[in-house]
């Protein structure tokens, strides 16, 4: 993992210390009526608070312990959505140590910069795939490549990895049905597109398949809906698929990025000023009169802020992966965010919705 910067540090201590306070002050009351009803002597609770605490600083604040790292000679791996981000990244990163990559990208054909990019490689182990994951035809293309160009079919494909997206935002009413459609037919649905066709020479493999998700997908948020469901749905079908190739010894992983708008690009103001226009352009008259201008204009001013936020290193998100992709025994879910973040999604998604939404809402 990248190392953790001064300001993250100070916020897991300060949330490390209202924890110890809120333990502190509540938690012998309650753990005192229990020990009463189970007959056991009360001087036990500040062994069980001690023990909790414990557990929690080994959760949050130590390192990985070490599971163990598979071979990586003679493995490929095959990574959607390489036009740029995380996915051009991690297939640069994937190359150096030593995989075969198998680099899907959207605009391949039309000459995309990053396509040429990763293909200046000239590399025996950098693969070019032409892959729009909503194309059940270009899928089964680039499933056929794959096969063909594996260096040992036999084996399989070691990995596969779902990161092609798209983000987009607005209120529920000024959405429309299409924008609904289409965000899910990228994050989605491509998603399980790409994972049946490939699934295959995965479990020949016993290998690995990781989906990009987002904190999204465990919490929601205003102006999101049209992500939040399509990411939702990633988690569950995750969840479902995980459960089902365990029988075949395949590792199921999720990892869910908190805000890395400025490392990726994904945002920008006249990405947020187009989608303005184009959300008031269409919204219903009646919407437009119950909101109002300044409503509207309110939100769309909060997304310009967000233009410049989040972390700057995509260096955590391609860590997480590796380890998903590397690991013997690779984690269920991986958080790559910045603490407030990750403290947030806890809340969220921990406590009654009542205190989160006095919260954050």
């Amino acid at each position: 993992m990248a190392p953790l910067s001064v300001f993250r540090v100070a916020l897991l201590v300060s949330f490390s210390v209202l924890l110890t306070v809120v333990l502190g002050l509540g938690l012998p009351a309650l753990l005192n009526a229990a020990m009463r009803m189970l007959g056991l002597p009360e001087t036990s609770v500040t062994e069980c608070i001690v023990v909790l605490y414990s557990l929690f600083v080994l959760y949050v604040a130590t390192p990985r312990i070490p599971r163990g790292l598979v071979e990586v000679k003679g493995k490929a791996v095959l990574v959607t959505g390489c036009d740029c981000g995380f996915g051009h990244a991690l297939a640069k990163h994937l190359h150096k140590l030593g995989f075969t990559v198998f680099a899907g990208c959207l605009l391949k054909d039309k000459g995309g910069e990053g396509a040429k990019e990763l293909e200046e490689f000239h590399s025996d182990r950098m693969k070019v795939v032409q892959l729009d994951v909503c194309s059940d035809e270009q899928v089964n293309q680039a499933v056929e490549y794959i096969k063909d160009n594996l260096a040992d079919s036999e084996n399989g494909l070691w990995a596969v990895v779902n990161n092609a997206g798209v983000s987009t935002f607005g209120d529920v009413e000024f959405t429309s049905m299409d924008t609904y459609k289409q965000v899910s037919e990228v994050n989605l649905w491509g998603t399980i597109r790409v994972t049946k066709a490939v699934l295959p020479l995965i479990r020949r493999a016993k290998g690995r398949v990781v989906n990009l998700a987002s904190m999204y997908g465990r919490m929601g948020n205003v102006m999101r809906s049209p992500y939040c469901v399509s990411k939702y749905g990633v988690e569950a079908f995750s969840d479902c698929l995980r459960y089902e190739m365990k029988t075949w010894g395949v590792k199921v992983s999720v990892v869910e990025p908190g805000n890395f708008i400025v490392a990726t690009g994904i945002l920008t103001r006249d990405i947020v000023a187009s989608t303005a226009n184009k959300l008031w352009a269409e919204a219903p008259a009646q919407v437009k009169e119950d909101y109002g201008k300044a409503h509207f204009e309110q939100h769309m001013a909060l997304m310009r802020s967000y233009c410049n936020s989040g972390q700057k290193d995509v260096a955590p998100v391609l860590d997480d992966i590796t380890d998903a992709i590397t690991s013997k025994r690779p984690y269920t879910r991986y958080n790559p965010m910045e603490p407030h973040w990750w403290i947030r999604v806890q809340v969220m998604t921990h406590l009654p919705g009542a205190i989160s939404d006095f919260l954050y809402f």
